[in-house]
Formats: C-alpha cells, sequence, structure tokens
C-alpha cells in the first residue's frame, strides 16, 4: 500500500525532486550527481561530459497544491547570487511523471524576485494597517500580484514562462 500523495514527508519530496532533475540532466547528456549532504547553497553538480564547464542545481520541490503556487524560500536567497548557479523549481502536480514540471531559473533572477518581493511586503501594511514583522520566510512565485498590485507588477502570471523546461540555458552560459 502507497502513501497518499498529501502524507508523502517533506524530505521524501525533496529527494524526488532532485533525483528527477538528476534524471533530466543526465537524459540530456549531462554528467550529474548530488552534492554532499550539507553542502553549501547547491543539491546537485552538473557538468558537460567534456568538463569543460560546471554549474551548480539547487532543488525546490513542491506538490501541486498551496493556494499562491510557490515554493518556500529564506532570507538567505536574497543573497546567493552566480552566473553558474541555477535553480530547479519542480512541481510535482500530480503522482504522474507527465504531470511534472521544471523551472530552471538564474540565480540573480531569483534572487531579485524574492528580495524586491520581500521588501515590497515588509513595507506594505497588514491587513489591520499594522507594520508586518520581517522573518527569515521567503516565497518564490509564478505571480506576485498579490504583494505588488496589479498594476505595479514586475513579475505577473506567465514571468516564469520562459523558463519551464528550459535546460538549454545551461550550455548557452558557458
Amino acid at each position: 500500500m502507497s502513501p497518499s500523495r498529501s502524507r508523502i514527508a517533506t524530505p521524501l519530496m525533496g529527494a524526488a525532486g532532485e533525483h528527477y532533475v538528476m534524471s533530466c540532466l543526465l537524459r540530456r547528456g549531462y554528467i550529474a550527481a548530488l552534492a554532499p549532504e550539507g553542502a553549501p547553497n547547491l543539491d546537485i553538480v552538473v557538468s558537460t561530459e567534456d568538463g569543460r564547464f560546471q554549474t551548480g542545481i539547487q532543488v525546490k520541490t513542491r506538490r501541486g497544491h498551496g493556494a499562491d503556487r510557490g515554493w518556500h524560500m529564506s532570507a538567505k536567497h536574497e543573497n546567493i547570487v552566480s552566473p553558474t548557479l541555477y535553480y530547479c523549481f519542480v512541481d510535482f502536480v500530480s503522482t504522474s511523471a507527465k504531470a511534472c514540471k521544471v523551472w530552471i531559473v538564474p540565480s540573480g533572477t531569483v534572487a531579485d524576485a524574492v528580495r524586491l518581493s520581500h521588501a515590497t511586503w515588509l513595507a506594505t501594511p497588514g491587513a489591520k494597517g499594522q507594520q508586518r514583522k520581517d522573518s527569515t520566510m521567503r516565497r518564490f512565485l509564478p505571480d506576485y500580484e498579490r504583494v505588488f498590485g496589479a498594476d505595479q507588477n514586475p513579475y505577473p502570471d506567465g514571468w516564469l514562462d520562459p523558463f519551464i523546461e528550459n535546460w538549454g540555458q545551461l550550455a548557452d552560459t558557458h
């Protein structure tokens, strides 16, 4: 008997996302391996077969539910920027591999979105007009309208579309 999707432990979902991304990379001819446990800022080390370039990937996984359709991040992600670091945002929409989606996003793009959205959220009064309390939690979202409003949103619905399954950008940067 398999566990229900809603009862799968978060560490198992994280591992599933990492292995799914590694599978995608290996099928495309990259050399990919899990980084040692505890390695800061990356989950997968990637290289071309000839070793001419290496890059790192941090994987964030979600299960296809949640009102904002986003991924958990932390304050440290506002400052992690490297031309050789990418995030793979995995969405296991269902238990079917055909329903999986991966967005491959450069670390600078992620840092900018997380930093700007959190600063804007923090500067905006809460529901009762109160000053918001800062925390280390951040969200990476496919649409930041609830943070910026419809007219000022630099990250509207669809802004992540160029990154979906865009594995080729890994080779384009080297």
